[in-house]
C-alpha cells in the first residue's frame, strides 16, 4: 500500500529512475502487444498462409485466406483422394510483423521507387518537412502578434476573436477545393490547409497565455511610467515568452496532423504520397514504416523543443525562481526603454513587491467578504 502511495501522489512529478521506468512502458508495452498479435499463432492469426498448395488448383504458396476457406478446399481435395495443401495461422496482409517493418526501414531508403520518377521516401520527407516549415512559419507570424495584441487590448478582441473563433470551427480540408482553385495544384494549397489548420487556434492560444501574464508586473511597469508601448515590447512580451515557446511547441504537432490530408491535395506528393501509393502495392510494411517515421520525426522535434526550453527559460521549474528572473526582466527593459541604467533587485525590493501583493490579496479579501452574494 505504501508503495502504491508513492506513486500515486496527486500532482506530485514522478522523477529518477521511475520516470524513466515509466517512458520506457510507454513504448514497450504497445510493442509487446504488436509482438503477440503478430508472432503468437494462439492469439489472433485468422488466417491460414499456404505453405504447400497440394494438388490444389486453387490453393497457391503464400496465399492467404480464411480458415474456412482452406478447410472446406482440402475437404474437396480428400474427397478425390488427392494431396491436401498445408499452412500455417496467419494474420491478414494489412498487419506485418515488427520485424517486417523494421527492415522496411532500411530498405525503404535503398530501394528505387516501383514506378520510375517516383520520389525516394528521403525526398519524401524533406518534401514534408518543407510543407510544415513554410506553412507553420506563415501561420507564427501573423498569428503570435495578433495573438499578443487580443491578449493585451480587449477592443481588438472583441474586434477579432469572434470571427477567428467561429473560423476554427471548420476542418481546414474542407478549404482544400478552393485552394486549389486559387493556388493550383502543387505546394500552395498544402501549405495553405497548414495554415488555415495551424492559425486561428494559434492565435486563440497566444491571447490566452497572454491574458494570464502576472497582473503586479504591469501594475508595476504602469508604476514606474511606462507607456503602452513599452508595456507590450518591453513587459508582455519578455513576460509571456517562456509560455509562448510551449504554446508553438504543441501547436507544430497540430500541424503535422493535417500533413496527410494536405499532401493529398492537388497533385499528391511527399510522404503521404509514398505511403498511398505502397498501400496500392499492398506493401503494409512500407506502409507501417511511413507512419511510423512520420511519428518519430515529430516526437524527436517536439523532444528536442522541449530540451531547448529547460536551456532557454531554466527558472520555470521554480516559481521563486520565476518570479525574481521576470522581475529583473522587466525592470531592466524598463530601464533600457527609458535610456538608463537596470536598478538592482535588492532583497529589500523584493520583500517590498511581496509585501505589496500581500496587502493586494488581504483588500481583495476584504471586499468579498462585505459583498455575501460574491463568488469565492
Amino acid at each position: 500500500m505504501g508503495v502504491a502511495r508513492d506513486w500515486f501522489e496527486i500532482r506530485r512529478p514522478v522523477s529518477g529512475i521511475r520516470s524513466v521506468v515509466l517512458k520506457t512502458l510507454a513504448f514497450l508495452i504497445p510493442l509487446t502487444v504488436w509482438c503477440l498479435v503478430s508472432y503468437s499463432p494462439y492469439v489472433w492469426h485468422p488466417l491460414i498462409r499456404v505453405t504447400d498448395p497440394g494438388e490444389s488448383s486453387f490453393l497457391q504458396v503464400d496465399m492467404r485466406l480464411e480458415r474456412s476457406a482452406f478447410f472446406v478446399e482440402n475437404t474437396k481435395l480428400l474427397a478425390q483422394q488427392k494431396k491436401p495443401g498445408a499452412g500455417v495461422p496467419a494474420n491478414p496482409v494489412f498487419l506485418p510483423a515488427p520485424h517486417e517493418v523494421g527492415q522496411a526501414f532500411y530498405y525503404a531508403f535503398v530501394t528505387p521507387p516501383v514506378r520510375k520518377g517516383d520520389p525516394w521516401l528521403h525526398e519524401s520527407l524533406l518534401h514534408s518537412a518543407k510543407i510544415i516549415f513554410i506553412g507553420f512559419t506563415l501561420a507564427a507570424m501573423l498569428g503570435v502578434p495578433l495573438g499578443i495584441l487580443c491578449g493585451t487590448f480587449d477592443v481588438i478582441a472583441k474586434l477579432t476573436e469572434p470571427f477567428i473563433d467561429f473560423i476554427r470551427y471548420m476542418p481546414a480540408p474542407v478549404f482544400g477545393a478552393l485552394m486549389v482553385a486559387i493556388l493550383g495544384i502543387d505546394d500552395g494549397p498544402k501549405i495553405a490547409i497548414i495554415f488555415i489548420g495551424t492559425f486561428f487556434c494559434l492565435v486563440l492560444v497566444v491571447a490566452n497565455t497572454t491574458r494570464n501574464l502576472d497582473p503586479a508586473l504591469l501594475e508595476a511597469a504602469q508604476t514606474l511610467g511606462t507607456t503602452r508601448a513599452g508595456l507590450v515590447f518591453h513587459v508582455v512580451l519578455p513576460g509571456i515568452i517562456p509560455g509562448l515557446y510551449k504554446d508553438i511547441r504543441i501547436l507544430i504537432g497540430s500541424a503535422w496532423t493535417f500533413l496527410t490530408v494536405a499532401e493529398l491535395i492537388g497533385a499528391m506528393s511527399g510522404v503521404s504520397y509514398f505511403i498511398n501509393q505502397q498501400g496500392k502495392y499492398r506493401h503494409y510494411d512500407n506502409v507501417f514504416a511511413g507512419i511510423a517515421m512520420i511519428g518519430m520525426i515529430g516526437f524527436l522535434c517536439d523532444q528536442l523543443l522541449a530540451f531547448c526550453g529547460t536551456i532557454l527559460f531554466p527558472w520555470q521549474a521554480n516559481t521563486n525562481h520565476r518570479a525574481r528572473r521576470g522581475l529583473v526582466w522587466m525592470m531592466g527593459w524598463l530601464s533600457v526603454f527609458k535610456g538608463g541604467r537596470a536598478p538592482e533587485i535588492t532583497p529589500e525590493i523584493l520583500a517590498k513587491v511581496a509585501a505589496a501583493r500581500r496587502e493586494l490579496r488581504r483588500d481583495i479579501e476584504v471586499e468579498l467578504m462585505e459583498r455575501p452574494n460574491a463568488k469565492r
